[in-house]
């Protein structure tokens, strides 16, 4: 706008307020006025300044006129928020804020990270169960602007984000840097998902994006998917417990023809897609950089592990694979991990609760020794690996990576752990070894004590309802104090009712030796309950020698009203902060 339109636009405005006996008799009171004002207070811009800005007393040139000009400009913008805040001449001298007083954008943005208790940083903006409200959003959308650095947003976990992001989203252009997104358990709405989509195309370095738990996205992810642009840079996508439908899964096979780049792809807890599973597995072979693939508890049939095994071949990258809690899928591993086996850089299976058959034991003992970069297996919940004669758990000799086996509630006998304890010895990495609902085991670790002797690098040992003896105990503080075990942290001996006071007494005169020990939990079955005996007194006395100890869980034993006192005062009597589950 041209300097003359200023001009014009100042004079009119004073003219409509100035009292109409003359301008000198106004300007004079209003000098007047600022006289007999406290000289200690900060000069604001007053009324005479207003009143000439309306007039034009000539500019010098150069750098004088644009001042000149500014200042004018400046003097609008000043009665414009006057007149918008009602302040009238004729109520006395007006005195707006100045724009140093005014806070800032950062400062702002400060405020509102104190308000929600968090440390403020400018890329990375973590609000993540910050109880959160719309007006919290909306404050937080106007603040995009001042924030060009940004690359992470997370709200994960404020519900009254539902209904509102669409206020961020706009916004979103401000900061073209954002690379991580992250909205769990935010309630979206179907308009949520809709302006989500619509933001993709300015946000082009978006790498992460993370929607779990809204269950609203389900038979609406075409809202999203179809917004999506060709050549999209997102890496990791998690739509965890989202009611996705047959439907969505269709959407999201079309939306893996352009993410190229997806190396996390997480759908687990969606139990209706299995359905349209194969079709999603047909376009698999797009995103050939897949790295991890969760279908957790998806639905999945017989036909659906089909599909997946021949999109195997197109995901040579692929490290870690959960097909879990699929129980529908047993008894179809014979014509579904032809291509399982060539995953050369697979480092963690996960096939827990699948109901898998002996025929299906017999195939994953040739495939599994295969994975020769397996580092974690869990293949607890199949009753048929235990009674199975097929020799897979003798077979895991042949992956010395492992660090982690998961075999529990498997029905192992003593033929089958006894060929797993044979493995073991051959698993110099292991780190996490979980046995229990093995009845098999009481009485018999002893079969096991070659391979914990070896175990070094063992920080997790499960055994809780293994039907565990005295003489069980016995061995684990005597390899503890023979100096193996040496940096175990979780230990699981719960519900083995089976043990006797002795037992425990002779557990707690050694416990001690485990000196890097976190968390031990000593609980009894649920359906019982059982006097603490003598051995309560060994127990705080080896407590207090076990600096690392935080959690010690000991469910339905009952304690006398002495041992009660002792327990509660025993953190502040020995300056700890143990976590006690009675």
């Amino acid at each position: 706008m041209e300097k003359t339109g200023d001009t014009q636009g100042c004079q009119t405005k004073n003219e409509e307020d100035i009292p109409k006996s003359s301008p000198f008799d106004f300007v004079m009171k209003q000098f007047q006025g600022k006289r007999s004002s406290s000289g200690k207070r900060k000069e604001q811009p007053s009324a005479i300044k207003k009143f000439f800005s309306g007039f034009d007393f000539g500019k010098s040139e150069g750098k004088d006129g644009g001042e000149t000009e500014g200042t004018e400009k400046n003097n609008c913008s000043a009665d414009d928020q006057s007149e918008k805040r009602d302040l009238s001449l004729d109520d006395g001298p007006s005195h707006p804020v100045s724009e140093a007083e005014s806070p800032s954008g950062e400062q702002r943005f400060n405020q509102l990270m104190q308000k929600l208790g968090k440390k403020p940083n400018s890329k990375n903006l973590d609000l993540n169960n910050c109880a959160l409200n719309a007006a919290d959003v909306t404050e937080l959308a106007s603040l995009l602007p001042f924030l060009p650095e940004l690359e992470e947003i997370s709200l994960s976990w404020n519900g009254c984000v539902g209904g509102a992001l669409k206020t961020l989203t706009v916004q979103l252009h401000h900061v073209n840097l954002l690379r991580v997104l992250r909205l769990n358990n935010c309630r979206l709405t179907a308009e949520d998902v809709t302006s989500l989509g619509e933001a993709f195309e300015i946000v082009p370095q978006l790498e992460e994006l993370d929607l779990s738990w809204n269950s609203n996205i389900g038979g609406k992810l075409s809202l999203l998917t179809k917004k999506l642009p060709k050549g999209c840079k997102i890496k990791l996508l998690k739509i965890t417990d989202c009611n996705l439908t047959a439907k969505d899964g269709e959407s999201l096979a079309e939306m893996l023809n352009v993410i190229p780049n997806l190396e996390v792809l997480d759908l687990s807890i969606n139990k209706h897609i299995g359905c349209s599973m194969k079709v999603i597995a047909q376009d698999l072979k797009n995103v050939p950089g897949l790295k991890e693939l969760n279908l957790h508890m998806c639905g999945l049939k017989q036909d659906s592990l089909q599909g997946l095994d021949a999109a195997l071949q197109h995901l040579a990258e692929l490290r870690k694979l959960d097909i879990s809690c699929n129980k529908e899928i047993g008894g179809s591993f014979k014509d579904a991990a032809a291509h399982l086996a060539n995953l050369k850089n697979l480092e963690v299976l996960d096939l827990h609760q699948c109901c898998v058959t002996e025929e299906d034991v017999t195939v994953l003992s040739q495939v599994i020794p295969l994975l020769s970069s397996l580092q974690e297996l869990n293949l607890s919940s199949n009753k048929n690996v235990g009674v199975s004669s097929a020799p897979l758990l003798g077979r895991l000799r042949f992956l010395p990576k492992l660090k982690s086996v998961s075999i529990s509630n498997c029905d192992l006998g003593e033929e089958s752990f006894s060929s797993l304890a044979e493995a073991a010895l051959h698993l110099p990495e292991l780190e996490i070894l979980d046995l229990s609902w093995n009845k098999c085991v009481g009485g018999n670790l002893k079969l096991l004590l070659g391979a914990l002797k070896l175990a070094t690098e063992i920080q997790v040992l499960r055994l809780s309802s293994c039907n565990l003896v005295a003489e069980d105990l016995a061995l684990l503080t005597l390899l503890t104090q023979d100096g193996h075990l040496a940096r175990l942290r979780k230990l699981d001996l719960s519900y083995n009712n089976s043990v006797s006071d002795e037992g425990w007494m002779v557990f707690c005169h050694g416990l001690a030796a485990f000196k890097e020990l976190s968390e031990l939990d000593v609980s009894l079955r649920p359906s019982s309950c059982r006097d603490c005996g003598t051995w309560f007194s060994e127990l705080l006395a080896a407590l207090t020698k076990l600096p690392a100890l935080a959690e010690l869980g000991m469910q339905r034993w009952v304690l006398s009203e002495s041992q009660r006192q002792q327990l509660e005062s025993f953190n502040q009597d020995n300056k700890r902060n143990i976590r006690f589950d009675c």
